[in-house]
């Protein structure tokens, strides 16, 4: 299923795209995609349900996070060994963890809002793992069966908060409007191998990553694994699990956002974002 909810903030109903490419009304079925209904008693339910039974959707207007109620929006850095050399860094012996804050989470097609005085606000596709059922201390052969599905993510940056101001990284991670998600949440039932799809970013129509989760370090089952050993996974939590070269940051010169620039990612079957750039302006972001 690909399931996602459409509408202005705040005021978001519940859909599904189905085998059509048509968007299926749920609010009929559900009030809403929530954390609970990631669950596999809630994806259960949605599956039993015809989509050609559900009214069209034929002016859907924005599209909204795939679901509400998040809980951790945590990343994980340096999963790429060549964003890793382009960064100047090492290849960790073990993943990178970090947290993004929950104040980011926002829709797919949502400005970016670059905060005040930025000169250093960065891009990076990315795929992200929604988790299904409570995970602590997992196994990794059980590692996957956890996961609800997957989504695009852009985990924007800003890079002089994030390296250059003490402490650290999440304070250049988490800004209002850095965590794009979605347009849709794909069921983990419809990826058949997430280490095998391609990604890609552009900005303002030149193509700057260009690559595949083929080339993580550390794959999906094994992140679940590994961080189920330092924090408990529920139901709605994120994992962002690294980028592949090309960041702005790793232009040589660096190369960093600016107003009115267009930036468009995707990945195989998981949907294609597009965000447009803005200086400060407290007015997008409520």
């Amino acid at each position: 299923m690909k399931l996602l909810r459409v509408g202005p903030k705040g005021q978001e109903k519940p859909a599904m795209l189905d085998g059509g490419g048509k968007l299926r009304d749920l609010s009929g079925v559900v009030s809403d995609i929530t954390a609970q209904q990631l669950t596999p008693a809630g994806l259960a339910q949605l599956r039993a349900v015809d989509p050609a039974s559900l009214p069209e959707i034929t002016a859907p207007g924005r599209i909204g996070t795939p679901f509400t109620g998040l809980g951790k929006f945590m990343c994980v850095g340096l999963n790429y060994s060549d964003h890793a050399a382009e960064s100047g860094l090492p290849v960790p012996p073990e993943p990178v963890l970090f947290n993004k804050w929950t104040s980011c989470f926002g829709g797919p097609n949502d400005a970016i809002v670059m905060p005040k005085n930025s000169v250093k606000t960065d891009w990076e596709v990315e795929l992200g793992v929604v988790i299904g059922s409570k995970a602590r201390y997992v196994a990794l052969d059980q590692a996957l069966s956890h996961v609800a599905g997957y989504c695009v993510i852009n985990d924007v940056s800003e890079r002089e908060y994030q390296i250059e101001r003490s402490g650290t990284w999440d304070k250049g991670k988490g800004c209002d409007t850095f965590g794009p998600v979605g347009p849709w949440l794909v069921t983990a039932d419809e990826v058949a191998d997430p280490q095998n799809l391609s990604m890609w970013l552009e900005v303002n129509g030149k193509r700057f990553q260009d690559g595949s989760t083929k080339t993580m370090i550390f794959n999906v089952a094994f992140l679940v694994h590994y961080i189920s050993q330092f924090a408990t996974l529920y139901p709605g939590d994120i994992i962002s699990t690294g980028t592949p070269p090309g960041v702005g940051m790793g232009q040589k010169p660096p190369l960093y956002l600016k107003h009115g620039d267009v930036v468009r990612l995707g990945i195989d079957g998981l949907g294609e974002q597009q965000q447009t750039v803005h200086a400060w302006d407290e007015s997008l972001l409520d």
